[in-house]
């Protein structure tokens, strides 16, 4: 399997700020890759940048075997992008839309209708076709959006916080569409401000920090390293609860407000049931208890200190 992106050391300044300081990235031919990254952290830009919509000061930048810089129009034909922000037509049916993002593409009249059905009938809009885009749900306007991203059939599909604003159900919907883009072997670049989206649909997840890759792993090889499995207790006095830390032992943490425990469990199981066993010894009775592994959110925050994983590249920075 080829790497479908590769970007070496790319440097991108908006003014005196670094949005990006000497990025690498590799992305394999075929998967989902997942970025991650705090306010500020480049994401968008990254995405600019490999979609063409923005030129870099320094470094590399390569999709589907084209060079970003000096191939541009190649690596255009063989790309999708799907922004932040809706690019259909609200006034027009969904396949209006699709018909001429096709005639945008020179597919011609007939080819257009052709494949504004094809991707009406895979999205499961079908039936939607005919109806104005703004009676559309959240879910059902994402899935034409990403429908329309891929009206040239592209190789690599960028995809820049697809999911902003909608509800679970709207995501899920995406989700799967993703999911279906994937199994057929479109490769794609997905930013997210979602950890749990990067957690279901990331094959590999690089997170970046202050323009640069600062850990990349498979969602599982990211959280081993902040630590093994926890088991969580749930004091039902919170009077207990300090007693409750004692008798756990060491590496315990607390969280008063939601009268949780969390400590180690190199054993899983062997540590739950000695859990259960300690706390009923010392009287001390548990509303809930349960193994966990960790999740990408105590991963974000043990390597970058920010809770929020959104991107503060502003409109008037981008024109800049």
């Amino acid at each position: 399997m080829t790497d479908a992106i590769v970007v070496e050391g790319v440097h991108k300044r908006y003014g005196r700020r670094r949005a990006l300081d000497g990025l690498d990235l590799t992305v394999r031919g075929g998967t989902v890759h997942g970025v991650l990254g705090p306010n500020g952290a480049g994401k968008t830009t990254a995405v600019r940048i490999l979609s063409t919509l923005l030129r870099y000061d320094g470094g590399r930048a390569e999709v589907a075997g084209f060079d970003v810089r000096s191939a541009a129009a190649e690596v255009r034909r063989r790309i999708g992008l799907l922004g932040q922000h809706a690019a259909v037509d609200e006034e027009l049916g969904g396949r209006q839309n699709l018909e001429m993002f096709g005639r945008l593409y020179h597919l011609g009249a007939r080819r257009a209708g052709v494949r504004a059905d094809e991707l009406l009938e895979r999205f499961g809009l079908a039936d939607t076709g005919r109806k104005a885009v703004k009676r559309y749900s959240g879910g059902m306007r994402r899935r034409l959006d990403l429908a329309a991203s891929l009206i040239t059939d592209p190789v690599v599909l960028f995809l820049d916080e697809p999911t902003t604003g909608l509800d679970p159900r709207g995501r899920a919907e995406v989700w799967r569409a993703v999911r279906s883009l994937a199994a057929g072997g479109t490769t794609v670049l997905l930013t997210t401000q979602y950890l749990e989206e990067a957690d279901q649909l990331a094959d590999r997840i690089s997170v970046i920090d202050g323009g640069r890759v600062i850990a990349e792993g498979t969602a599982d090889g990211l959280k081993a390293t902040v630590g093994g499995d926890r088991v969580d207790v749930v004091v039902r006095d919170a009077d207990r609860l300090g007693d409750a830390a004692r008798v756990l032992g060491e590496g315990v943490t607390a969280d008063a407000d939601r009268r949780l425990l969390s400590a180690p469990a190199p054993d899983r199981m062997a540590t739950l049931a000695r859990t259960v066993r300690t706390l009923e010894e010392a009287g001390i009775e548990a509303e809930d208890i349960a193994v966990r592994r960790p999740t990408l959110d105590e991963v974000f925050l043990a390597l970058t200190g920010s809770g929020d994983a959104g991107d503060a590249t502003t409109d008037a920075a981008v024109a800049a």
